[in-house]
């Protein structure tokens, strides 16, 4: 296949341009080319493949000409002007790329591009200048030097993907299954497994955070798990890919299709999983080998980009609303039989981070959704109600000489908080304790995955997440501070569902005082601590110095709805009326057993199509 397509390659080009060779490089067709400079400067070369060979194109420079990366790296620092201010350099060698940080990407690149040009034209790499992130994100400069290291792994790792994905179909039959391994009824452990004759996907991975539940990996479709063709992870949430590490113990050696966000940010909460688990003398699910290793096995998607995953299947990406990076998955299955959309988690709202989740796909017969606040009365306020109202009851404890707790998820609601705190003017710190400011730092690294308005705003020096408010919170001696001090303040704390992490030492301290106040502004599954306290328990238990003490909540409590990253009712329904085309069918998931079942009939009712909520190890056909 492969001699015939360069040959065809061959016919189709210029007869100035010569290729050296093809190879397919995960869900890509590579070409290799001394005439890269050709390729660039006529963008219809590429468009005109990909168009005649129905594929997703990609031009590299042959081998020979990359030059060493830290030659490289000296000779960028010699051609570009100082005054551009390089922040990093860093190379993916999956591409033959580099990435060049600078402060100002302007002067990096010249006029008209000019000294881009010279320094493609001197290291070979082909460069990409991007503005440098304001807040430096230790967890995505470890991930790009582990991929470096593994490139080696990564070049043989993508052909092989490449050949799986654009094998010869086996199988003439048509039939579409999805089977749910976790995550239906419920909330925690999602994972679904989608079916042809010739393909198994599985979408998502997680664990049920609170009461460590796994999905039914060991259901006889799953079995055996190496015959999976890839893994697709909607967002980093460890309630969707907690346990996507396992998967490589388990014999798993394919592709985890992902966003670049999601991949940092998945990294980011999967070792603070085990960390935590460690520390609470919880048995540790699995070392963090087996997260690099899943890290080196992703292959990271932007929105928008049509990709096939196997002989039968194309995957595309977009965006969800939820957290950084999240993802509706799109998957196109056959020629043209049937196109399916798993929302994973979905905000149709306009929020301080993120636009609206997107809905109007080409065709649609059977959209799968969540259902976290299905029910009948899950109505929330909108983004600036409840910025009023967390105003309101932060100002009514300062007022009392009083400190506010907020436990918060490290990643999106955290972000979403710091924004409305900082527009409310406070003149009391805002106290940053666990994972939140390096979160926060995957978020700047990546800003067009923001919504336009916070995007201008980094990129225009006006940075939010950098205000003086907030102060960062790194050890115990300046925790004990905090709790000890005598002046008013917020502290955000993770983690969201009082199940571990910096919080409860606050809780700790300052539950016992009536002029602090604890505001929920996240969900609470069930079996978490936070859920108790939110129905009322005013006792709890924890060890301190080893020894069990009670703990007595005197401190007020508070939920403020509308900072979740999961519509309501109102917004799920509306998704479902304004989604183009309407599906015929609509699959409830992710949700307690009431919501699920509340918006599958709140669906029906409304639209006259057929709804289902399955309950885990039900297999659905679709075709």
């Amino acid at each position: 296949m492969l001699s015939e397509l360069k040959r065809r390659i061959e016919e189709l080009l210029p007869a100035d341009v010569s290729i050296t060779g093809v190879e397919f490089e995960g869900p890509e067709l590579v070409v290799y080319t001394e005439d890269t400079q050709k390729f660039a400067d006529d963008g219809a070369i590429v468009r005109t493949l990909a168009k005649e060979l129905k594929k997703r194109i990609s031009v590299r420079p042959s081998n020979d000409m990359l030059m060493e990366p830290e030659k490289a790296s000296k000779v960028i620092n010699e051609i570009i002007p100082e005054e551009g201010g390089i922040k990093d350099i860093y190379f993916d060698m999956d591409k033959a790329e580099v990435i060049i940080e600078a402060e100002k990407p302007g002067l990096v690149i010249g006029t008209h591009g000019a000294t881009l040009r010279e320094v493609a034209k001197v290291i070979g790499w082909r460069p990409n200048v991007i503005r440098a992130p304001p807040i430096q994100s230790a967890i995505t400069k470890s991930i790009r030097r582990h991929l470096r290291e593994e490139s080696e792994f990564r070049k043989d790792f993508m052909k092989k993907v490449g050949r799986r994905i654009y094998r010869d179909k086996t199988k003439e039959d048509e039939w579409l299954r999805i089977t749910a391994l976790g995550g239906c009824r419920e909330v925690g452990r999602n994972a679904f497994q989608l079916s042809t004759p010739e393909t198994r996907v599985l979408i998502d991975c997680g664990v049920s955070v609170g009461s460590e539940g796994v999905p039914y990996l060991y259901a006889p479709e799953v079995l055996p798990i190496n015959n999976i063709d890839a893994v697709v992870i909607t967002h980093a949430h460890l309630d969707h890919s907690g346990l996507v590490p396992l998967l490589f113990l388990y014999g798993y050696d394919g592709p985890i299709y992902i966003t670049q966000p999601t991949r940092d940010l998945m990294a980011l909460l999967l070792l603070d999983y085990i960390e935590v688990s460690a520390r609470e003398g919880k048995k540790i699910p699995y070392k963090s080998s087996l997260i690099r290793d899943a890290i080196r096995h992703t292959i990271p998607l932007k929105y928008g980009d049509v990709t096939d995953i196997s002989p039968d299947m194309k995957l595309t990406f977009y965006n969800a609303g939820h957290i950084l990076g999240s993802s509706i998955a799109y998957f196109h299955v056959g020629n043209g039989l049937y196109n399916l959309a798993f929302t994973g988690d979905i905000k149709y709202e306009r929020t301080f981070l993120f636009d609206p989740a997107f809905n109007a796909f080409s065709r649609l017969e059977a959209l799968v959704i969540e259902s976290t606040y299905g029910g009948m009365n899950d109505l929330q306020p909108s983004r600036r109600e409840a910025e009023e109202n967390l105003k309101e009851e932060i100002e009514r404890t300062i007022k009392k000489g009083g400190k506010v707790i907020i436990p918060a998820f490290a990643v999106g609601r955290s972000q979403e908080v710091m924004l409305a705190l900082e527009g409310m003017q406070l003149e009391v710190p805002v106290y940053l304790d666990g994972m939140i400011w390096e979160a926060t730092a995957v978020h700047t690294a990546y800003p067009e995955y923001l919504n336009r308005n916070l995007k201008n705003s980094i990129f225009q020096g006006e940075n939010p997440f950098l205000s003086d408010i907030f102060v960062r919170v790194d050890d115990m001696e300046k925790r004990k501070e905090i709790i000890e001090g005598k002046e008013p303040a917020i502290i955000l704390a993770t983690s969201g569902m009082l199940n571990g992490g910096p919080v409860l030492e606050y809780l700790k301290g300052l539950a016992g005082d009536e002029s602090n106040t604890l505001i929920f502004v996240g969900y609470q599954a069930e079996g978490t601590l936070g859920r108790r306290i939110q129905k009322g328990w005013n006792e709890i238990q924890f060890s301190i110095e080893g020894k069990i003490a009670n703990i007595k909540i005197n401190m007020e409590t508070k939920t403020i709805d509308g900072f979740s990253g999961h519509s309501d009712r109102n917004q799920l329904i509306e998704y479902v009326r304004k989604i183009r085309p309407l599906p015929s069918k609509v699959i409830c998931m992710h949700g307690e057993n009431n919501k699920c079942m509340a918006l599958a009939s709140g669906i029906h009712k409304k639209f006259n199509i057929e709804t289902v909520a399955p309950m885990n190890l039900e297999t659905l056909r679709l075709v």
